[in-house]
């Protein structure tokens, strides 16, 4: 079978490589150029642009020097524009609307996925193969195509693949699926040893250091957009006392305990972020607790729609620990813009009503549906 293999430089795509071409698969090798690291954005302390352990030069290099040992073809995409328009800045808007995003959702299915299905096409490749941990396989009474957790749930990745559709999951390939990270690293240090040491990953690409807040600060300094940046405002208890100041409402997330500077009786987190009142609202850990919530953007992966309310498990977040929960369709009332629960929803939002309370459900996230190991669907969290 031909299959065009995304090659990121790291250990776990350059492993899927190797694991499909020791199978007897015809390989192209793919490379996406995602983020300049050297645009002066993402800087350390000496000015010098951060190391990051995704997306960067050097990843190429290592990614073409594994396509070299293998005697694979070899490309790169330069998908620079469209990684910034559709990844980093939903991003950054996301950030200023007071809400916590997860780009890595919307980069695989919106632009990774949908650059190399083109491409797999336009080369005849009939599987698209990643180093993602889950599994798809095709219901044949069903005539669908079904989405399943890793069988290593440590390393699970299917929390990020929930947007992908019926087409792309046809063509998709996850050949790292039912393997532990050690076997991985033991099939790519034959090919390629100084992949083989190369750590994870942690954060988000563009933002190496992990701080989202300065990344902003100094991308909206770079693109002349400062009057975007969110001014200092109240911090208000759920009581509705002015409690304290913030700095700007994209230095806080729902959940945040450290550096607020009140003191208090005690410990106060980051319950909601209102970005019309340009306030940050503080409670007590127990308020951090809900029942329910809305998503919107809903993809149903299991089926196309479903008749009734849905049984599931649900993430609110990639460590969250799924809780069972009633998801309920949701149709817009164009009277009154509200929505209310239908068995024939056809806005793609729902309403997720839990067993038991969760903690700290953040607008932004995205919210992940389970069966057992198999896919259901996903939204995004939102702050109805």
């Amino acid at each position: 079978m031909k299959i065009a293999v995304a090659m990121s430089g790291g250990v776990d795509s350059s492993a899927a490589a190797a694991l499909l071409q020791s199978q007897g698969h015809e390989l192209v090798g793919f490379t996406m150029q995602l983020w300049n690291q050297r645009r002066g954005i993402s800087l350390d302390e000496n000015g010098d642009p951060l190391p990051s352990r995704c997306c960067s030069l050097d990843d190429v290099y290592d990614a073409r020097r594994v396509a070299g040992s293998l005697g694979i073809p070899f490309y790169v995409l330069n998908l620079e524009e469209d990684f910034e328009r559709d990844v980093v800045e939903p991003f950054v808007q996301s950030y200023l609307s007071g809400e916590t995003p997860i780009p890595c959702v919307a980069c695989n299915s919106r632009l990774k996925f949908a650059a190399l299905d083109r491409m797999a096409v336009s080369l005849g490749c009939e599987k698209v193969a990643t180093g993602h941990y889950a599994r798809v396989e095709y219901d044949e009474a069903a005539d669908r195509y079904r989405l399943f957790r890793g069988t290593n749930h440590a390393k699970d990745q299917s929390y990020f693949l929930w947007e992908l559709t019926q087409d792309q999951l046809s063509r998709a390939y996850f050949p790292l699926g039912e393997m532990r990270k050690e076997d991985v690293r033991e099939i790519i240090r034959e090919a390629d040893p100084v992949v083989a040491k190369k750590q994870e990953s942690q954060e988000i690409c563009f933002v190496p250091d992990g701080k989202y807040s300065e990344f902003i600060d100094r991308y909206l300094e770079h693109e002349d957009r400062l009057g975007e940046m969110p001014a200092g405002g109240e911090v208000v208890s759920t009581a509705g006392e002015v409690v304290g100041a913030h700095s700007g409402i994209h230095r806080y997330t729902i959940g945040q305990r450290r550096g607020l500077g009140i003191a208090h009786e005690k410990p106060l987190y980051v319950v909601q972020i209102e970005r019309a009142k340009n306030q940050i609202i503080v409670g007590e850990a127990d308020e951090l607790e809900s029942i329910e919530f809305v998503a919107k953007g809903v993809n149903w992966v299991a089926f196309d729609q479903p008749s009734e309310a849905v049984q599931a498990e649900v993430k609110v977040r990639y460590r969250h620990e799924p809780a069972r929960a009633t998801i309920h369709q949701l149709l817009s009332d164009n009277k009154n813009k509200n929505p209310v629960a239908t068995a024939a929803g056809s806005d793609k939002s729902v309403r997720i009503v839990f067993d038991e309370p969760q903690r700290a459900i953040t607008p932004g996230q995205a919210t992940i549906f389970y069966n057992g190991e198999e896919v259901v669907g996903g939204g995004w969290i939102t702050r109805e």
